[in-house]
């Protein structure tokens, strides 16, 4: 089985391989039918799910290990990441739950076994888009999928905190720079990006507001064409202008939600 040669690849030659008590988890936001969504994996056999994530080599920066597997993940390159938080709380880790996998491969962990020591985690979160995104579980998950933020399943360990916490760094992000390069398609309407910015915040926003605060930034290019086969009135559509948007991720926005 798949499972059991890379299983017992980590089991056997992990410790040559990956740096010792230290890995990376990537919340992964993606916006689908007016929902913020992230990506969750369900290892093979077990109840829980988690969030994408996985060690770092010790030939490979903490950030390259990061990308790594957001591409693993995703098949995605090139995407907006974002390192935010440091988790090492000392009861973090399961040491049970990679007893329990070795077991059903037949191999018993020394006490002293590197993936039972403590580890702390380096969380990073990702904007991709939804449609891009081909979630394929991996050689050691049986499933591969997006939740919604709002309904999500039970988490190993401390994910859900994990993801919580990412989910307000985002949303204190929004504070001072743009989001939804990567989260929506190139072209979008008005109320497409008020909707992105509403599942963010988890609260509604003035229209006429929001509107007009979005505008100032200058980060935005309305096209001629206006959205068709709607049931209201037809919106115009938007685009972002790249070269202003990468700018204000350097230079910052203004003002608050």
């Amino acid at each position: 089985m798949r499972e059991d040669k890379t299983l017992m690849s980590y089991l056997v030659d992990g410790e040559r391989l990956f740096m010792p008590s230290l890995s990376v988890d990537c919340v992964i936001f993606g916006f689908h039918e007016g929902q913020l969504r992230a990506l969750l994996l369900r290892a093979n056999g077990m109840k829980y799910w988690s969030l994408p994530g996985g060690f770092v080599a010790k030939k490979e920066s903490v950030d390259e290990a990061a990308a790594r597997i957001l591409r693993q993940r995703t098949g995605l390159d090139q995407i907006f990441l974002h390192q935010f938080r440091l988790f090492g709380d000392p009861d973090r880790s399961d040491p049970a739950i990679h007893r329990g996998r070795a077991k059903k491969n037949r191999m018993t962990l020394k006490p002293d076994h590197w993936l039972l020591q403590r580890f702390v985690t380096v969380g990073y979160y990702a904007l991709v888009e939804y449609s891009f995104v081909h979630a394929i579980p991996d050689d050691l998950s049986d499933a591969c999928e997006w939740h919604d933020v709002n309904d999500l399943p039970t988490l190993m360990m401390d994910h859900e905190h994990i993801l919580r916490s990412a989910l307000e760094v985002l949303r204190q992000h929004l504070n001072y720079m743009p989001v939804g390069s990567n989260l929506l398609p190139e072209r979008f309407t008005m109320p497409e990006l008020q909707k992105l910015y509403e599942s963010i915040l988890g609260k509604q926003l003035d229209r006429r507001n929001f509107q007009r605060r979005m505008i100032s930034f200058g980060i935005l290019r309305r096209l001629k064409e206006k959205r068709k086969g709607l049931p209201y009135r037809a919106p115009y559509e938007y685009m972002f202008d790249k070269k202003k948007y990468d700018r204000a991720l350097v230079d910052g926005l203004f003002g608050g939600w």
